[in-house]
Protein backbone atom coordinates (compact mmCIF):
# COMPACT_ATOMS: atom_id res chain seq x y z
CA UNK A 1 0.00 0.00 0.00
CA UNK A 2 1.73 3.26 -1.28
CA UNK A 3 1.48 6.74 1.23
CA UNK A 4 -1.12 7.89 -1.00
CA UNK A 5 -3.60 5.11 -0.41
CA UNK A 6 -2.69 5.05 3.60
CA UNK A 7 -3.95 8.59 3.45
CA UNK A 8 -7.19 7.92 1.65
CA UNK A 9 -7.68 5.59 3.96
CA UNK A 10 -7.39 7.46 6.96
CA UNK A 11 -9.47 10.54 5.84
CA UNK A 12 -11.84 7.98 5.32
CA UNK A 13 -11.83 6.13 8.63
CA UNK A 14 -11.72 9.99 10.15
CA UNK A 15 -14.67 10.79 8.41
CA UNK A 16 -16.39 7.24 9.60
CA UNK A 17 -15.79 8.01 13.15
CA UNK A 18 -17.93 9.58 15.64
CA UNK A 19 -16.71 12.77 17.02
CA UNK A 20 -17.30 12.83 20.88
CA UNK A 21 -15.14 12.63 24.06
CA UNK A 22 -14.20 8.77 24.28
CA UNK A 23 -12.83 8.90 20.49
CA UNK A 24 -10.64 11.80 21.17
CA UNK A 25 -7.62 10.01 21.32
CA UNK A 26 -8.37 7.69 18.46
CA UNK A 27 -9.39 10.97 15.70
CA UNK A 28 -5.52 12.36 17.31
CA UNK A 29 -3.34 9.40 16.73
CA UNK A 30 -5.61 9.49 12.94
CA UNK A 31 -4.59 12.99 12.06
CA UNK A 32 -0.89 12.50 13.76
CA UNK A 33 -0.53 9.48 11.15
CA UNK A 34 -2.15 11.68 8.01
CA UNK A 35 0.33 14.59 9.31
CA UNK A 36 3.58 12.00 8.72
CA UNK A 37 2.36 10.75 5.61
CA UNK A 38 1.26 13.85 4.23
CA UNK A 39 4.79 14.78 5.09
CA UNK A 40 6.93 12.32 3.65
CA UNK A 41 4.85 12.93 0.54
CA UNK A 42 6.91 16.76 0.36
CA UNK A 43 10.31 15.15 1.51
CA UNK A 44 12.25 13.38 -1.15
CA UNK A 45 12.82 10.07 -0.45
CA UNK A 46 16.19 8.30 1.13
CA UNK A 47 17.38 11.81 2.20
CA UNK A 48 17.45 13.34 6.03
CA UNK A 49 18.14 17.10 6.23
CA UNK A 50 19.26 19.19 9.09
CA UNK A 51 17.37 21.88 10.73
CA UNK A 52 18.06 25.67 8.48
CA UNK A 53 19.13 22.78 5.23
CA UNK A 54 17.21 22.37 2.36
CA UNK A 55 13.51 24.22 2.07
CA UNK A 56 13.38 24.81 5.43
CA UNK A 57 14.75 27.78 5.57
CA UNK A 58 14.27 29.41 8.85
CA UNK A 59 12.61 33.32 8.62
CA UNK A 60 15.13 36.37 9.25
CA UNK A 61 14.88 39.84 8.76
CA UNK A 62 12.47 42.66 8.28
CA UNK A 63 10.60 41.21 5.30
CA UNK A 64 10.98 37.89 3.24
CA UNK A 65 10.89 38.00 -0.46
CA UNK A 66 10.57 34.88 -2.78
CA UNK A 67 12.47 35.16 -6.01
CA UNK A 68 10.00 32.58 -8.47
CA UNK A 69 9.99 31.37 -11.67
CA UNK A 70 10.74 28.54 -14.56
CA UNK A 71 14.44 27.43 -14.51
CA UNK A 72 17.16 29.49 -16.27
CA UNK A 73 15.59 32.36 -16.00
CA UNK A 74 18.52 34.45 -13.55
CA UNK A 75 17.31 34.11 -10.53
CA UNK A 76 20.54 33.09 -9.08
CA UNK A 77 22.17 35.72 -10.94
CA UNK A 78 20.01 38.32 -9.44
CA UNK A 79 20.69 36.56 -6.18
CA UNK A 80 24.45 36.77 -6.45
CA UNK A 81 24.29 40.81 -7.87
CA UNK A 82 21.99 42.08 -4.87
CA UNK A 83 23.44 39.76 -2.04
CA UNK A 84 27.11 38.95 -0.69
CA UNK A 85 25.80 35.03 -1.24
CA UNK A 86 26.80 32.65 -3.79
CA UNK A 87 24.46 30.92 -5.17
CA UNK A 88 26.02 28.28 -8.19
CA UNK A 89 24.22 29.62 -11.70
CA UNK A 90 25.02 27.68 -14.86
CA UNK A 91 23.98 27.51 -18.51
CA UNK A 92 21.85 24.48 -17.75
CA UNK A 93 18.20 24.06 -16.08
CA UNK A 94 17.99 23.07 -12.84
CA UNK A 95 21.25 23.89 -11.02
CA UNK A 96 19.41 25.46 -8.37
CA UNK A 97 18.21 22.46 -6.36
CA UNK A 98 17.18 23.96 -2.47
CA UNK A 99 16.25 27.23 -1.01
CA UNK A 100 19.35 29.68 -0.82
CA UNK A 101 19.13 32.53 1.40
CA UNK A 102 20.49 35.93 1.31
CA UNK A 103 20.03 39.06 2.65
CA UNK A 104 19.72 42.88 1.33
CA UNK A 105 20.71 45.58 3.30
CA UNK A 106 18.49 48.25 2.68
CA UNK A 107 17.93 51.88 4.65
CA UNK A 108 18.57 49.81 7.94
CA UNK A 109 16.03 47.24 6.85
CA UNK A 110 17.16 43.44 6.40
CA UNK A 111 15.20 41.80 3.55
CA UNK A 112 15.42 38.14 3.43
CA UNK A 113 15.89 37.05 -0.04
CA UNK A 114 15.74 33.61 -1.47
CA UNK A 115 16.66 31.90 -4.88
CA UNK A 116 13.91 29.24 -4.77
CA UNK A 117 14.80 26.32 -7.95
CA UNK A 118 12.75 27.41 -10.83
CA UNK A 119 9.11 25.43 -10.78
CA UNK A 120 7.93 23.54 -14.08
CA UNK A 121 3.73 23.17 -15.45
CA UNK A 122 2.15 21.12 -12.99
CA UNK A 123 4.23 22.45 -10.25
CA UNK A 124 0.97 22.94 -7.57
CA UNK A 125 0.28 19.58 -8.69
CA UNK A 126 2.95 18.63 -7.25
CA UNK A 127 5.61 18.08 -10.10
CA UNK A 128 9.25 18.38 -10.07
CA UNK A 129 9.52 19.99 -6.54
CA UNK A 130 6.70 21.79 -7.24
CA UNK A 131 5.24 21.48 -3.49
CA UNK A 132 8.14 22.34 -1.92
CA UNK A 133 9.21 25.59 -3.91
CA UNK A 134 5.35 26.92 -3.64
CA UNK A 135 5.62 26.35 0.13
CA UNK A 136 8.53 28.12 0.57
CA UNK A 137 6.99 31.10 -1.48
CA UNK A 138 3.83 31.25 0.97
CA UNK A 139 6.03 31.81 3.84
CA UNK A 140 7.31 34.70 1.87
CA UNK A 141 5.46 38.24 2.23
CA UNK A 142 6.79 39.64 -1.39
CA UNK A 143 7.41 37.27 -4.09
CA UNK A 144 8.89 38.15 -7.53
CA UNK A 145 8.27 36.41 -10.41
CA UNK A 146 11.26 36.25 -12.74
CA UNK A 147 10.49 35.48 -17.03
CA UNK A 148 12.69 34.97 -19.72
CA UNK A 149 12.81 37.84 -22.26
CA UNK A 150 12.99 35.86 -25.10
CA UNK A 151 10.66 33.78 -24.58
CA UNK A 152 6.77 34.15 -25.11
CA UNK A 153 4.24 36.21 -22.59
CA UNK A 154 2.70 32.89 -21.94
CA UNK A 155 5.10 31.93 -19.42
CA UNK A 156 4.11 34.89 -17.05
CA UNK A 157 0.24 33.47 -17.19
CA UNK A 158 1.20 29.78 -16.47
CA UNK A 159 3.22 30.90 -13.45
CA UNK A 160 0.11 32.72 -12.28
CA UNK A 161 -1.98 30.03 -12.53
CA UNK A 162 0.39 27.65 -10.74
CA UNK A 163 0.52 30.03 -7.58
CA UNK A 164 -3.42 30.87 -7.84
CA UNK A 165 -4.10 27.15 -7.78
CA UNK A 166 -2.44 26.54 -4.25
CA UNK A 167 -3.99 29.90 -2.88
CA UNK A 168 -1.11 32.70 -3.57
CA UNK A 169 -3.34 35.39 -4.66
CA UNK A 170 -1.41 37.84 -6.95
CA UNK A 171 -1.76 41.59 -7.19
CA UNK A 172 -4.84 41.43 -4.80
CA UNK A 173 -6.24 42.89 -2.16
CA UNK A 174 -7.01 40.52 0.80
CA UNK A 175 -11.28 39.75 0.47
CA UNK A 176 -13.26 41.56 2.78
CA UNK A 177 -13.91 38.82 5.53
CA UNK A 178 -15.96 39.95 8.36
CA UNK A 179 -18.62 38.04 10.87
CA UNK A 180 -22.19 38.35 12.71
CA UNK A 181 -22.48 37.28 16.00
CA UNK A 182 -25.51 35.05 16.05
CA UNK A 183 -28.19 35.65 18.70
CA UNK A 184 -28.44 32.35 20.74
CA UNK A 185 -32.69 31.12 20.79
Amino acid sequence: MGILEKITEIEREIARTQKNKATEYHLGLLKAKLAKYRQQLLEPQGKSSAKGEGFDVMKSGDARVALIGFPSVGKSTLLNTLTSTHSESASYEFTTLTCIPGVIEYNSANIQLLDLPGIIEGASQGKGRGRQVIAVARTADLVIIMLDATKKDIQRELLEKELEAVGIRLNKEKPNIYFKVKAHI
